[in-house]
């Protein structure tokens, strides 16, 4: 069960208690929005985009179009809404001109961005984004599977618990269609959960997985995969990466090992990555790639590895909130 995500004061149950269209309490919204965004899109950059556009939307309305409006953040939010919904529609065709595996932008703990740069705006908690469950990179990879109506009805509703009544008119159907599509969500769900250890049985893995790599030995990594395990790597055309998945135990070892062998500086250091344990993986202090792993039954079933320098920057110190600027 996911649960739903935090977003007083901007929650359905606040928005009749703050009606007020001034650029305060509208931008007090950002947060919410940008959550949205993310996990509608599973780009940070992307979400940022949604966010401005919605918010340019808004202020193109006349003063009286926006009086007119009973509840702003519920326009904000259909507004969004129907932004990632179109995303999504267009994101298929790009999806295949992208070289190799499309894998979601990861985020580190406490992560935020800023469009305009470091400084005060970059860390105001308002450009952070929320992380439970709904945002782990498992996840995010099954509601890329899923069709753009199914993603915005499923995340609409399960994640930030809007009813079917105000999702039908973002998507443009019936209260029970929008109900249906996000029932075919969940069972796309159920067929391949996006992983089942706790945080601690998922911390233990990782550095296993971390300790193995770095001591070169392959029995010990092949015993925390599963037989089946699938490593799947996005380079994004800008760097070298697998542009297929490697499946299986032995090859998927040989391959970090292999990896671990081509660059002998580098240096795996644990790291939050999307809200569970995962690894930086690091040379001279920059990182040049994240790893994330699904974990069940005690073993590690699935490798998402990220070497896209585009999907990386937060990570390096470019509007990741830390103080960096964005070039």
């Amino acid at each position: 069960m996911i649960a739903a995500v935090s977003t007083s004061p901007g929650s359905p149950q606040d928005q009749n208690r703050n009606p007020d269209p001034t650029l305060g309490s509208l931008m007090a919204e950002r947060r919410r929005l940008l959550n949205l965004g993310y996990r509608m899109l599973g780009s940070v950059q992307d979400a940022e985009d949604v966010v401005q556009e919605t918010y340019a939307r808004w202020y193109a309305l006349s003063e009286d179009a926006q009086r007119a409006i009973d509840v702003p953040m519920a326009w904000l939010t259909r507004v969004a809404s129907r932004i990632c919904l179109d995303q999504l529609g267009s994101a298929r065709a790009r999806r295949e001109r992208y070289t190799g595996e499309w894998l979601p932008e990861p985020v580190r703990h406490g992560a935020g961005w800023a469009s305009t740069g470091g400084g005060a705006g970059a860390d105001d908690p308002a450009d952070r984004i929320t992380l439970d469950e709904s945002v782990s990179m498992g996840m995010l990879v099954l509601l890329d599977s899923m069709t753009p109506a199914e993603r915005v009805a499923f995340v609409l509703h399960d994640v930030f618990g809007l009813p079917f009544t105000e999702i039908a008119e973002t998507v443009g159907r019936t209260p029970a269609a929008c109900r249906r599509l996000a029932s075919s969500a969940r069972r796309r769900l159920a067929q391949r959960p996006p992983g089942s250890a706790t945080a601690a049985e998922h911390g233990r893995v990782v550095s296993a997985f971390r300790e193995a790599c770095e001591t070169g030995d392959l029995d010990a990594l092949v015993a925390l995969l599963d037989p089946a395990v699938e490593s799947r790597s996005d380079g994004g055309g800008k760097v070298r990466a697998a542009l297929r998945p490697v499946v299986g135990r032995d090859k998927v070892a040989r391959l970090f090992l292999g990896l671990m062998r081509r660059e002998p500086e580098v240096e795996l250091v644990e790291e939050d990555v999307n809200g569970l344990p995962g690894v930086a993986v690091r040379i001279g202090g920059t990182t040049f790639a994240v790893l994330a792993v699904g974990v069940g039954g005690g073993l590690i079933t699935d490798v998402w590895l990220v070497v896209n320098p585009d999907k990386l920057r937060a990570w390096n110190g470019y509007g990741d909130g830390y103080g960096g600027e964005t070039p």
